[in-house]
């Protein structure tokens, strides 16, 4: 089953409206700062507020409270680790068994220029080394893989208990080094270290091909290795660029999006897709590169039409559950 899901705001605003609209169903959410993860009644009145809107969550994203401490190593590390193990406590019991988590350090995804003409007008980003020279490490990238690995054991036991899949993200952009910090999760091998540093079931990755595709990678051999590893997955396209990427729509990069849907569906994969980064279009701030409501629910139409065109021909019903 392909379900197809949308990054919302923790609180009702136009997107949540738009979204419901286009027939999503699914949710994926940061709660901070507008709800507490520690707190079970705080993620439960948040929960509580996407169901009367028609919404479940199907996943949480992104660091849900301050991970510096955890990701740099530094003094109350010990605390924030025990917070993060209620926070999964507390997904189990609500049912959310999707965390999609990163492991980028000092800088988090991040674009070199925020607001390139394209299409239309629209305003897309882009990624170009060329735009952001190289810095000195502040760290080594073996004491980075020193963090992660605490992490990993200090959580991963809890992921089990609760039932919820840890699936781990990209860097983004997929580099060694940004702005002096050290980039680890970059290549299909540390995807294949971090498999066996955690060699649990709870252990996940969250595919975004697009940054694969950066990576240098071939996203679908990727897919048929880890079929059994993805829960979740974000759908984009880039452009090469000098140094780098541009994001397009995704109905125009380069790659075949439907090609990937179709692959999903052969694997037979119970996973949630949802749409990543898109420009920010006519009547719309930049205020959230990537993240403004209009090119996402433009790719749940295109992400609809592929997942009916690949089901109509077989039995006259479609796969997807958007």
């Amino acid at each position: 089953m392909i379900r197809l899901g949308m990054f919302l705001p923790p609180l009702p605003d136009r997107r949540w409206r738009l979204a419901a609209q286009a027939g999503v169903r699914y949710a994926v959410c940061r709660m901070n700062p507008a709800f507490d993860p520690f707190r079970l009644d705080s993620m439960s009145e948040a929960q509580k507020g996407f169901r009367e809107a028609g919404f479940e969550i199907a996943a949480l994203e992104g660091d849900q409270f301050d991970m510096s401490r955890i990701k740099l190593g530094l003094p109350g590390r010990d605390e924030d680790l025990e917070n993060y193990r209620k926070m999964l406590s507390n997904m189990g019991k609500l049912g959310i068994r999707i965390l999609c988590y990163n492991f980028m350090a000092g800088v988090g995804w991040f674009r070199s220029k925020n607001d390139v003409p394209y299409r239309g007008g629209a305003l897309t980003s882009r990624w170009s080394r060329d735009d952001v020279p190289e810095e000195p490490l502040k760290f080594s990238h073996e004491k980075l893989w020193e963090n992660y690995t605490c992490f990993l054991k200090a959580v991963l036991p809890a992921a089990e208990e609760a039932g919820v899949t840890m699936c781990l993200h990209p860097d983004d952009p997929p580099v060694s080094e940004l702005k002096g910090y050290p980039r680890i999760i970059n290549s299909a091998d540390a995807y294949r270290k971090m498999l066996k540093l955690a060699a649990s079931p709870n252990a996940g990755i969250t595919f975004c091909a697009a940054t694969f595709r950066a990576m240098g990678e071939d996203d679908m051999a990727l897919i048929r290795e880890w079929k059994e590893k993805i829960p979740f997955v974000h759908m984009r396209d880039n452009q090469p660029v000098p140094g780098g990427f541009m994001e397009t729509f995704h109905d125009n990069g380069p790659t075949d999006l439907a090609a990937r849907f179709e692959l999903l569906e052969q694997l037979d994969m119970d996973v949630l897709v949802r749409p990543d980064h898109a420009p920010t279009m006519f009547g719309e701030n930049n205020d959230e590169p990537g993240y403004a409501a209009l090119g996402r629910i433009f790719a749940i139409g295109y992400f609809k039409g592929i997942l009916d065109t690949m089901t109509k021909g077989k039995d006259g019903s479609s796969c997807s559950k958007a």
